[in-house]
């Protein structure tokens, strides 16, 4: 048949292509052109035969020409699918011929309901064009998608089918968008459907991302959820997207892995991720323009399609680098300020995107300037915290899934076992811990005496349970425990030469049992008080230590000798920063005197310190609280406080004292059998040695004057222990001037040890 003109512009609107009666039957309903194109027919007998008038939008679909020769048949949906009914329609639309004024809104409620009525039992197919009237006003649409309905799978309505053509039916559902460029102005919507801005077979786990699923939850609560409706339902609400995310957190926990994958989740734009520091320029206003230019595609797109556009994701990493506080900084070019105005411009200012997704990284909230905090901008603030039990079970599971696949991974390696041991272990250190392990198992492998040759058992390589407790060792966490610095404390075990010692520590399980599990006593600390020597730096990193929580660590004067005051301050900051970071910690606090530098001429001290330990010793740790499907999930953080002085009154005087929950007197030894069980426990004397020397100490008479540091008791016995007459010398050193203090005391408002009245050994007080 030959191609010909519309008879009339009436038919040409009607969308069909017109036929003679006398080449198709009445019966025939749709035409396939060239075993492609789909046409439905109007049957007019006054047409010529051997013809089929199109209309030209008919014709530039099919790509035919007038007088062109085509092959034409009569087409049955049936014969493809028993499922050809559409259940939904998607056009772009726009003005056939452009028009001077623009003022109106087209209502999309009102086109469909007329589209559907006009284009009845019409077939239409993918990418097909339509000219249609709409209240005196051509309009042409493009067909951008249909979806098939099943009737025999869901009797309620029927299951969507992915298709590139259907059959119109007034039940259909027709969406109508805005075609790039067109000035068209649509209102309202259609019964669209949710949009699928995520993808449906999308699974957290299969990108490498574990022990975030709460987080996640909440990510997509908050800022993909109003995404997925329909925007006619959104806009009734009057609430425009979340165009902001700010994850921080340690360092290590995934942040930047979680927002990278967020961008594949997504039936978005390909993400544009940038380092911050990439965006600094040395040329004046180049940094503001690289700002300009991340947005320049959303903007063209919105101008273009307005709220049907898609979705453009700025991924930022180290967004403290570019959006610190403005007015911070001294290098007096003002260029850090002029990029923070520029993107709180772009994200939230006069002409406003609503098709835009910014997501921000930092370790360092604190830094961020406030304003692009607010609502409007980065406004969901998520914390990826360390990993919990769960977290880090999933973690080491997506770590060693491909030694698993290849039956690399021993049967002795249990991952809920390295789970347990792994506390405080952010994924990039567990990711650590799996490598090391690694190559602990490389290096049984590895021919003696060479570095570059391996054994001929190679291929039996298995990484074993020995591997990871090694990995472990070599591996430790940022947010662990310091063991090096307490086991430094603690170089002698506790001797239990008193009951004192049994009490100190009972109480100190019993502070660390409160801490654990009473919801009113989120902190507490603890002062441990006496003379110097008497071993309060060793009960403390015990009692510490006992605690078996993950985080421990120590703040001491020695690692800060040199530092200025503001220095001092931040460094103690910083170490409770930490602890909050963790979900049970315990800061031992050592020697407080000595890191407020006090002394006792003129009683100086510093005063920005002291202030820093009262706000820090009170201060309660952040709550994280995320809520999900499941509920409200809240993370509550312990911490347990451990302080040291020697100069209680001292602090009493600073009114310090108000802020400790407990205060433990820590005694010296006073007694000669006190004195007999260190030097037993300590096995530098032999029985026979230990029973002279306590046979002579107690003919000097010196119980009832005795009051001596355990510390320098373990000093005096191992320099009698070099002497050769081992038990003189000890005698010697405990019957010194300096040892024989009065057997109670007192301290003074200034921490001078005073001799008081003697008391019994149960009531004698410091």
């Amino acid at each position: 048949m030959k191609v010909a003109k519309s008879p009339s512009e009436a038919l040409a609107l009607t969308n069909r292509l017109v036929v003679s009666p006398r080449d198709f039957d009445q019966k025939v309903h749709y035409v396939i052109v060239n075993g492609q194109f789909v046409f439905t027919v109007y049957h007019d007998h006054a047409f010529p035969s051997g013809q089929i008038g199109s209309s030209k939008l008919q014709r530039r679909w099919a790509m035919l020409s007038l007088g062109q020769d085509v092959d034409v048949e009569p087409y049955d949906p049936r014969r493809e699918s028993d499922h050809y009914i559409l259940n939904s329609l998607s056009l772009e639309v726009g003005f056939l011929k452009v028009r001077e004024d623009q003022a109106e809104h087209f209502d999309v409620q009102e086109m469909s309901q007329l589209f559907s009525q006009t284009y009845a039992h019409q077939m239409f197919s993918v990418k097909q064009q339509i000219v249609f009237d709409f209240h005196g006003v051509n309009l042409v649409g493009v067909v951008t998608g249909v979806e098939l309905l099943d009737l025999e799978q869901d009797t309620r309505g029927g299951q969507e089918q992915r298709a590139f053509r259907g059959v119109l039916v007034p039940e259909t559902i027709v969406n109508f968008s805005k075609a790039a460029g067109s000035p068209i102005r649509l209102k309202g919507a259609a019964r669209q459907r949710t949009q699928a801005i995520i993808d449906p077979n999308f699974r957290f786990e299969d990108m490498g991302v574990g022990g975030l699923d709460k987080e996640f939850s909440s990510i997509f609560r908050r800022a993909f959820a109003s995404r997925i409706f329909p925007p006619s339902l959104v806009e009734k609400l009057g609430i425009p997207h979340v165009k902001g995310i700010l994850l921080y957190g340690p360092p290590g926990t995934g942040k930047t892995l979680m927002a990278r994958q967020i961008g594949s989740m997504l039936n978005a734009q390909e993400p544009k991720i940038v380092n911050g520091p990439e965006i600094l320029n040395k040329f004046v206003g180049q940094s503001e323009e690289n700002i300009r230019n991340l947005f320049k595609d959303a903007e063209a797109e919105y101008k273009e399609k307005g709220e049907e556009s898609s979705l453009h994701i700025i991924i930022f990493d180290e967004l403290d680098a570019i959006c610190r506080q403005r007015g911070g900084r001294s290098d007096g070019t003002g260029v850090g300020d002029s990029v923070v105005n520029q993107l709180l411009s772009k994200m939230d200012g006069v002409d406003q995107l609503n098709n835009i997704l910014i997501i921000g990284m930092t370790n360092r909230l604190d830094m961020i300037d406030e304003a692009l905090l607010r609502p409007g901008r980065l406004e969901v603030h998520m914390e990826i915290s360390l990993p919990d039990e769960d977290g880090r079970y999933q973690i080491l599971t997506i770590h060693t899934a491909r030694m698993r696949d290849n039956n690399i991974i021993a049967e002795d390696v249990d991952f809920h076992e390295l789970a347990a041991l792994t506390k405080n272990y952010s994924g990039a250190e567990i990711n650590g811990v799996v490598k090391s392990a690694a190559s602990f198992a490389f290096n049984r492998h590895v021919k003696v005496g060479t570095l570059a040759s391996v054994t001929p058992d190679v291929d039996s390589m298995r990484i074993q349970r020995e591997d990871f407790m090694a990995a472990l060792d070599e591996v430790k966490p940022s947010f662990g425990v310091s063991d090096d610095e307490l086991g430094q404390c603690v170089t002698n075990s506790i001797i239990h030469f008193n009951r004192h010692i049994e009490r100190i520590l009972k109480d100190a399980h019993l502070y660390t049992e409160q801490v654990k599990t009473s919801v009113r006593t989120p902190v507490m600390s603890v002062l441990l008080h006496g003379p110097p020597g008497s071993g309060k730096t060793a009960l403390a990193a015990t009692m510490a230590m006992a605690s078996d929580f993950p985080f421990i660590k120590l703040v001491s004067p020695e690692a800060m000798v040199g530092y200025s005051e503001n220095a001092k301050i931040n460094a103690i900051t910083k170490i409770f920063n930490d602890a909050y970071k963790s979900p049970q910690s315990v800061v031992v606090v050592d020697n407080i005197e000595r890191l407020l530098d006090w002394v006792p001429m003129n009683n100086r001290f510093s005063n920005g310190v002291l202030q820093a330990l009262l706000v820090l010793f009170q201060k309660r740790p952040p709550k994280a609280s995320i809520a999900c499907d499941a509920g409200e999930w809240q993370d509550n953080r312990r911490l347990l406080i451990l302080a040291t002085t020697s100069q209680r009154a001292v602090l009493s005087n600073m009114n310090m004292m108000d802020t400790f929950d407990a205060d433990i007197c820590v005694y010296n030894v006073r007694r000669l059998r006190e004195v007999e069980t260190v030097i037993t426990e300590l096995g530098l004397f032999t029985d026979e040695e230990i029973f002279q020397a306590m046979q002579q100490l107690q003919q000097s008479n010196i119980e009832d004057r005795l009051n001596i540091g355990i510390k320098k008791l373990i000093t005096m016995a191992e320099t009698a222990r070099q002497d050769s007459d081992k038990v003189g010398r000890f005698v010697e050193l405990l019957s010194g001037p300096d040892v024989l203090l009065p057997a109670t005391y007192d301290v003074d408002m200034h921490g001078v040890y005073m001799a008081g009245t003697p008391t019994n050994e149960e009531n004698s007080t410091l």
